[in-house]
């Protein structure tokens, strides 16, 4: 039987691996599809070919689905996050002159501490920081708000510019930013140029945050159910490929190619394993955690993470907000119940959760009693309740 074509848009990302390797190593082709993957110059682009029917799914920002639906950036079409692809996987850096600043000033660029890196950037910056994110509507925006909410450097300021992703060194080299939130291979791309140094992994901020969603039109999700679950079980098998740390090279080599991120692959490996490099000092960290495909139910779209989203959005752009009807139609836990329960891939007993409350690998109620969630933990220690849509102190 000849496979059926369904056609995604990604951004070339370390993170966009499940959408490569279900279609490079045969786990699209064994649920009788094919997978038309299309490298996109933007996120912009990449949310345009998905609402104007250009593409059938998309690699996509968790906070775009949400924000198409609050009517922010000018497109409003009806998208719906049936999966997280991938959890964690970005890094905050600074340009040269930040960087020697901070050496100067005597900061270890420790790699793990929120509060010390804000000290140091807000005791050395002349005037607010100008940080380059690949999108206005994105985890990298709301990690980079919340830690300065949090912290000495949003009384001292930021500011917020878009740059795509494999733009980013160029950007920070020409001085059109001072800093970056990016996700890999890019922040260690600048890193390699020598446009700059990373000072925190994004898990430093939130430790299970969703990054990309499996996104598709709402429509296409309704009439099209039996290709989108086919979908969903090829990625969320990548997914478990990916998990396991003997495929490492195979994975790094596939992403690598040029049809897809076409950077080394030993930059690939970096975010793979969690070991980075921080500059061309040459220092070290590694990070647990750093990516997440599979692990801790990494895939299921918790409504508690898609409301904690939909909060951060409304107090940035105000308006109305989301009807609970609506939210349902965007955060969709029932459409990966249905097309994964049945095939006995195991997956949570509820669809929300305190986020921020997990402080240590935690059993929690399942199918097959097999899943441990892994630490969510906010680092000012803040709980989202998604009942009351408020934080508490932990």
């Amino acid at each position: 039987m000849k496979a059926v074509q369904i056609s995604v848009a990604y951004m070339p990302l370390v993170d966009a691996a499940p959408l490569i390797v279900a279609q490079e190593m045969g786990f699209a082709a064994a649920e009788g599809i094919a997978l038309d993957l299309i490298a996109a110059p933007s996120w912009s682009s990449v949310r345009d070919m998905l609402a104007f029917g250009r593409v059938d799914a998309a690699h996509m920002l968790s906070p775009v689905p949400l924000a198409m639906a609050m009517g922010l950036g000018g497109v409003s079409s009806a998208i719906s996050a049936v999966s997280v692809l991938s959890v964690n996987g970005n890094v905050i850096g600074v340009g040269n002159a930040l960087e020697a600043k901070l050496h100067d000033a005597g900061y270890a660029f420790d790699f793990a501490d929120p509060y010390a890196a804000a000290d140091a950037l807000a005791g050395i910056s002349d005037g607010p920081i100008t940080f380059g994110v690949p999108f206005p509507f994105s985890m990298h925006v709301e990690l980079l708000r919340y830690w300065a909410d949090a912290t000495s450097l949003g009384t001292h300021g930021i500011n917020i510019r878009t740059v795509p992703p494999p733009l980013m060194a160029q950007a920070l080299a020409a001085g059109e930013v001072d800093a970056f939130c990016v996700g890999e291979p890019w922040g260690s791309v600048a890193v390699e140029s020598e446009a700059g140094a990373l000072l925190l992994p994004g898990n430093a901020i939130w430790a299970f945050a969703p990054e990309k969603v499996l996104a598709v039109r709402t429509d296409w999700a309704e009439t099209e159910p039996s290709l989108l679950g086919r979908l969903m079980r090829a990625v969320w098998k990548a997914g478990r490929w990916l998990s396991d740390p003997a495929v490492r090279a195979t994975a790094s080599g596939l992403l690598s190619r040029t049809a897809y991120l076409d950077v080394s692959a030993e930059l690939i490996d970096r975010a793979l394993s969690g070991h980075l490099i921080l500059s061309r000092r040459g220092e070290t960290r590694q990070v647990e955690r750093f990516l997440e495909f599979h692990d801790g139910a990494a895939t299921f779209p918790w409504r508690s993470q898609g409301q904690w989203i939909a909060q951060r959005l409304q107090r940035t752009y105000g308006g109305a907000g989301l009807s609970d009807a609506q939210f349902d139609q965007v955060i969709r836990p029932d459409l990966h119940r249905q097309h994964l329960t049945k095939v006995g891939y195991d997956l949570p007993g509820a669809s929300a959760k305190l986020e921020g409350a997990i402080l240590s690998p935690t059993p929690v109620a399942s199918a097959s009693g097999e899943i441990t969630l892994q630490p969510d933990r906010f680092f000012d220690g803040q709980i989202f309740d998604p009942d009351t849509r408020n934080t508490i102190k932990n």
